[in-house]
């Protein structure tokens, strides 16, 4: 089998994340390509690049969190930017994905725009995207481009195997997290909770039950994302009234949308583990918020991308690096 061969290696960062874009720069031993982002009064936005990036492999590092759409725009005049200044390939580096909630048209009328972003990145110009744990698989399927999806999951189940809880459940906030929540427990050697909830309007869900036993042990509560935390507390109230011994709570993407901050402050949760694919404002970090970093795992693949290897090899020595088999499998 060959591979082509691109160019020079060039990271690209955006605003949305740059103390993120910086650590993988640094892990990968490499400077950031040097660029000029205006917000012009109208609010149009204007990209710039400080150098020629003809025929290279670039890689632009851009997560479209708050402000969302203003960095989605970013995002994709950035791709454009770079595929008119000759670039060889170009990745979009996208660590967490807006929209990945409205994947499917479950009632009359209503878009899907998480394919809608999909097609305006390939339109924009990228050859290739990147994404850390879709709130959705199927999304991967919406992109007519080359598509890598990675996990959190070891960096997650390396952090709490090193803290050495005793008498742990893993609990699914809801049925739709099941399937990675029963993963963690597998990994954690721990048994598996599943809180039934019931949505009562667009944006409120109410648990009804939590079926499996969780009296007197110490609860994890896995997921992909916390927003505004209302999932979350109504999984933690439920908890609390079964008397559970503490509670964790471990996610890859801290979106922490009003009110989440305050809810999570005044909840009984004792630590919240997120990483850092979004960029925590100070404002945010609570002290029992622990931000984990994802720039070794990015960076890894990065490399494996760059040089043509395989980005599956690279996540199962990872996930070996970390003491978990299979994790990303």
């Amino acid at each position: 089998m060959t591979y082509t061969i691109y160019g020079e290696l060039a990271l690209i960062s955006g605003s949305a994340n740059e103390e993120l874009a910086r650590e993988i720069s640094e892990y990968l031993k490499t400077t950031l390509v040097g660029r000029d982002i205006i917000d012009y009064p109208n609010e149009n936005v204007f990209v710039r690049l400080h150098r020629s990036v003809r025929s290279q492999d670039v890689f632009v590092i851009q997560p479209t969190s708050s402000p969302v759409n203003r960095n989605i725009m970013e995002l994709l005049i950035m791709i454009d930017a770079v595929k008119r200044a000759s670039a060889g390939r170009i990745t979009a580096i996208i660590p967490y994905y807006s929209y990945g909630r409205t994947d499917k048209k479950d009632q009359p009328r209503v878009p899907i725009t998480a394919r809608l972003i999909a097609d305006m990145i390939g339109v924009a110009g990228a050859d290739r995207v990147l994404l850390m744990d879709l709130h959705a698989g199927q999304i991967q399927g919406f992109f007519s481009i080359f598509v890598d999806e990675i996990t959190a999951f070891p960096i997650l189940s390396k952090y709490m195997l090193d803290e050495g809880l005793g008498n742990v459940v893993v609990v699914a906030p809801d049925v739709g997290a099941a399937k990675r929540a029963r993963n963690f427990a597998e990994v954690l050697n721990a048994p598996l909770a599943i809180i039934e909830k019931r949505r009562v309007s667009h944006s409120a869900s109410k648990a009804l039950n939590v079926i499996g036993d969780v009296h007197g042990r110490n609860a994890i509560i896995f997921d992909d994302e916390v927003d505004t935390a209302g999932t979350l507390m109504e999984a933690v109230h439920a908890l609390d009234e079964r008397g559970v011994q503490g509670i964790w709570c471990c996610v890859t993407h801290a979106v922490l949308s009003p009110p989440a901050v305050e809810r999570i402050r005044k909840s009984s949760i004792r630590e919240l583990v997120v990483t850092n694919t979004i960029q925590l404002p100070p404002e945010k970090r609570l002290d029992k918020i622990t931000v984990l970093s994802v720039a070794p795992l990015l960076g890894d693949v990065i490399d494996s991308i760059h040089r043509g290897r395989s980005v599956g090899m690279t996540l199962q020595k990872y996930d070996e690096a970390c003491g978990i088999r299979g994790a990303s499998g």
